[in-house]
């Protein structure tokens, strides 16, 4: 099974007020529960492609968490993504085979609420511009939810893109190739496009295609020669990108959503939406219908820019 986008990790300092912001803007949010032996907890917004976001706070100061450390320093928003794989150990030790060191797989797991127990396992690369992986051991329905609990009244269906900042695009796409494997040339919904400038600016970017999602990889062009890696002549585009690297590293900043209700497209408020970047809009046949096919594809514009 080809690796696919599983969710999107929103850290967040208060989770009620988070629950509640997020119904406001139109979201149907269910109350994750507890992470046993650690001080999280959280809350999921699961969409009707299988795919969710998880907004996750702490009940006490947890320094040796990565995505505690980021919260504390940058403030609420999008801190890490993970694909799902059909077996994590097998996934895990495919990507070893081809030359990339993932850690794990690790033993993780969740009570819901109701009592119920959830096990997963988990492996991550120690480089930031690589998602983790989140493999179940439990049947995936019991953490990710079905039926009319992925209906939300802003019309939102699922993840078109996310974007993810990048220091070298080159040797970051040949880490995504390691980690997506055969998966590259055997299956038809998963691609890694060619690296591009975006025009009009000095970011370097590439696409790659997980199903019905992709993922928006940009760097800074150095100089112009191409190269990823932050310059002081980064020009339009690329300095708020390179200043964004300087600042918070490699890793995941903006997402574009999904509607089928056209009255809801827009960027939602960041303060309402908890620091995270999320810009709603029709998926590509219902938006050529309605602006003519000059509509953008990927959403790259909006989703490169700061």
């Amino acid at each position: 099974m080809p690796l696919k986008l599983d969710h999107i990790v929103i850290a967040v300092h208060d989770l009620e007020r988070t629950i509640a912001d997020y119904g406001a803007l139109g979201f149907h949010v269910l109350r994750g529960g507890d992470h046993p032996g650690r001080a999280t907890h959280n809350a999921l917004v699961v969409f009707a492609d299988g795919s969710y976001l998880e907004l996750i706070a702490w009940r006490e100061p947890s320094p040796t968490e990565r995505w505690w450390q980021l919260l504390q320093k940058h403030g609420e928003g999008i801190v890490d993504f993970a694909l799902l794989p059909r077996d994590t150990a097998t996934t895990v030790a495919d990507a070893k085979a081809r030359g990339l060191a993932l850690e794990g797989p690790l033993d993780g797991g969740r009570v819901r609420p109701d009592g119920e127990r959830l096990r997963w396992q988990t492996a991550r690369s120690t480089s930031a511009d690589l998602p983790f992986l989140c493999g179940d051991l439990t049947p995936r329905a019991l953490r990710v939810p079905e039926g009319d609990v992925r209906v939300h009244a802003n019309g939102v269906l699922g993840v078109a893109s996310l974007a993810v900042a990048v220091r070298d695009l080159d040797a970051t796409l040949a880490r995504y190739r390691a980690l997506l494997g055969s998966s590259v040339s055997d299956d038809a919904d998963t691609h890694i496009g060619e690296p591009v400038v975006l025009p009009g600016s000095n970011v370097r970017l590439a696409v790659v295609a997980l199903g019905q999602s992709v993922l928006v990889l940009s760097s800074p062009r150095e100089n112009g020669n191409g190269r990823g890696g932050a310059s002081s002549n980064e020009g339009e585009g690329g300095g708020s990108l390179g200043q964004r690297l300087a600042a918070r590293g490699e890793g995941p900043y903006a997402l574009v959503l999904h509607t089928d209700r056209p009255q809801a497209t827009g960027t939602f408020d960041l303060a309402r939406a908890h620091g995270a970047l999320i810009e709603l809009d029709l998926p590509p046949l219902d938006r050529h219908a309605r602006q003519g096919s000059g509509s953008r594809g990927y959403q790259v514009n909006s989703a490169v820019g700061g």
